[in-house]
């Protein structure tokens, strides 16, 4: 499984939709991604570019842009990105692969 982070804004509707009649949104999208095989581990709001941001684990990138393009789909959103996340362990794997890649690349204008 790999982790991955949801970035999300909703459009003013949802948050009226929202104002009206709250409901409790992190079993929303955990029932909508257990049958991809996504767990959510966490969902949290926030104030700034961003009205919130899920953090989930997907058994690959398919199944992670599957629950995004589901949820995205509905109209709630006005704005969302997925990125898949590095866990703090395998970054010394990722940084010893990237020297292969540094060592054939050519900066433009090299």
């Amino acid at each position: 499984m790999s982790k991955y982070v949801i970035f999300f804004s909703y459009t003013p509707q949802a948050w009226a939709s929202m104002i009206e009649k709250p409901s409790d949104r992190l079993a929303a999208v955990r029932e909508a991604a257990e049958p991809l095989g996504v767990t959510v581990d966490s969902l949290y709001f926030m104030f700034g570019e961003w009205d919130g941001f899920l953090v989930a684990d997907a058994p690959d990138s398919d199944a992670a842009a599957a629950i995004a393009i589901a949820v995205n789909s509905t109209g709630a959103f006005r704005a969302m990105q997925t990125h898949p996340l590095i866990e703090p362990e395998h970054l010394a794997e990722v940084l010893a692969s990237s020297s292969t890649g540094v060592a054939g690349y050519q900066p433009p204008g090299a």
